[in-house]
């Protein structure tokens, strides 16, 4: 009998021993994270976040949350005027990204790349009179734009703030982590989508080590974002739609024809709309049919009754086929050029070229901006909110008016090779209607963050770079 008890204590003790060294393993893990957790807590606090930094336990927590606004939500102020301001020169925190850093910065706006020899346009910031700016928060707009499209549809100012709004998200992605990018142009349509991967770990703070022992505190983010620029510098259909060849000598617009166009944004979640440059004429010739048409009817109509009549059209399209439940719709005023230094005191027959300072006149508005165009516009959103559709009013005008120093110039990609007689008069040919980036776009985007997320301050007064 006692023989055939033996084979069963080898068992046991191989059972137990099992056991115990499964309790070990368990133990030395605990002890491991055990460790790493205080090695964790008893580092300095993480730095504020900021565009150079990763995403700390604050921004983590913020993105995991369903709410679409950052935590914690900040006090607004319904009294404040945002556009209403002055610049302050900040060199550091300004500019938010480097030009060499963005992949995705267009040759026409990359002024250090192209040998400006200096760079103070990169450092202001705009400073509103009565709230303070909140600062722009790229993994707040990821997660506001989950799953979802920004579409910029215009001119090519308009294509500058997409530059800009994609330098701005993009410089905020960790450089490793799992990320896609899709990038393409499509005739007159360019999409930047960020489909990223990010191993976030717990929102209490814990460690990637502990997070691999314990993984079901981790969390897959993916934002299938999409931000895109549509050309189309009219809004309504034209002889200028072509995205490259749209230089032509007499210009002709279908005021009442949008379908064409808004079928590449009718889905969008945000849309942003610029037009106004495209405008800036006496009159434009209008045609009534479609281009080629024997019956078609043109008509020359004065400004800015043409600009009003395409406007309609807009509106008109906004009214009927927008979801006014899903769209946010913004509206970016005038972009000012500064082709006229007599403007703001200057030697008459000169233009932006060379200049490096803003200008710091109160309230200053150049002899050719155009406020008749810019009631239409008012006018144009009023009648829209009293018919149910809601468009926010991005008022750029005044603000970029001041910076007559912060435009390429001259030093900018030239995309047809320079005569000798050009490069003799380099005023002639300097870029005073485009911008620099880093620089003025990037204030226009920064107030639409705040448009978004509704999150201006009041005042504070005893801010030190002042």
């Amino acid at each position: 009998m006692a023989n055939k008890q033996l084979p069963a204590a080898p068992a046991g003790a191989a059972i137990w021993r099992s056991i115990r060294g499964s309790f070990h393993s368990l133990t030395a893990l605990l002890i491991a994270a055990l460790v790493l957790a205080i090695i964790y807590f008893a580092r300095d606090p993480p730095p504020p976040e900021d565009l150079d930094t990763k995403p700390t336990a604050d921004v983590i927590a913020a993105t995991m949350s369903t709410s679409p606004t950052p935590s914690p939500s900040p006090v607004r102020d319904d009294t404040c005027d945002l556009f209403s301001g002055r610049w302050i020169y900040d060199n550091q925190t300004y500019p938010l990204y480097k030009e060499k850093d963005c992949k995705f910065m267009s040759d026409q706006l990359a002024c250090e790349k192209y040998g400006r020899p200096e760079l103070n346009y990169q450092h202001w910031r705009w400073q509103p009179h009565g709230c303070d700016l909140p600062r722009f928060n790229a993994t707040a707009m990821l997660e506001r734009l989950r799953n979802k499209r920004m579409v910029f549809v215009g001119d090519s100012l308009n294509r500058g703030q997409w530059v800009s709004m994609v330098c701005l998200v993009d410089k905020a992605i960790p450089s490793d982590s799992l990320k896609s990018y899709k990038f393409h142009l499509n005739g007159s349509l360019i999409v930047y989508t960020a489909k990223v991967l990010i191993l976030i770990s717990d929102p209490e703070g814990y460690s990637i080590a502990i997070v691999f022992i314990t993984s079901n505190w981790a969390k897959w983010q993916e934002y299938n974002a999409t931000i895109e620029y549509y050309w189309e510098p009219l809004l309504v259909e034209s002889n200028s739609d072509d995205p490259v060849n749209h230089r032509v000598p007499h210009r002709i617009v279908r005021v009442q024809a949008i379908e064409k166009h808004a079928q590449h944004w009718s889905d969008a979640n945000v849309l942003v709309f610029d037009t106004y440059l495209w405008w800036r004429m006496p009159k434009m010739n209008v045609l009534w049919g479609s281009f080629g048409s024997p019956d078609g009817i043109y008509k020359d109509v004065t400004m800015p009754r043409a600009y009003e009549m395409a406007l309609n059209t807009w509106s008109q399209w906004l009214e009927v086929h927008v979801n006014r439940s899903k769209t946010e719709l913004f509206f970016v005023s005038m972009s000012p050029t500064h082709e006229r230094a007599e403007d703001w005191g200057g030697v008459a027959g000169r233009n932006c070229y060379e200049e490096t300072e803003p200008i710091t006149i109160d309230d200053y508005w150049r002899s050719e901006s155009e406020p008749e165009m810019m009631q239409v516009v008012e006018q144009t959103i009023r009648d829209l909110r009293d018919r149910g559709v809601i468009v926010q009013l991005l008022n750029i005008t005044q603000l970029s008016e001041y910076r007559k120093e912060a435009h390429p110039t001259i030093y900018r990609r030239q995309w047809e090779p320079l005569k000798e007689e050009q490069l003799a008069n380099p005023m002639g040919y300097a870029d005073c209607s485009h911008w620099c980036l880093p620089g003025v776009p990037d204030v226009w985007n920064e107030l639409l963050y705040a448009l978004m997320f509704k999150n201006w301050e009041p005042r504070v007064d005893n801010r030190v770079w002042e």
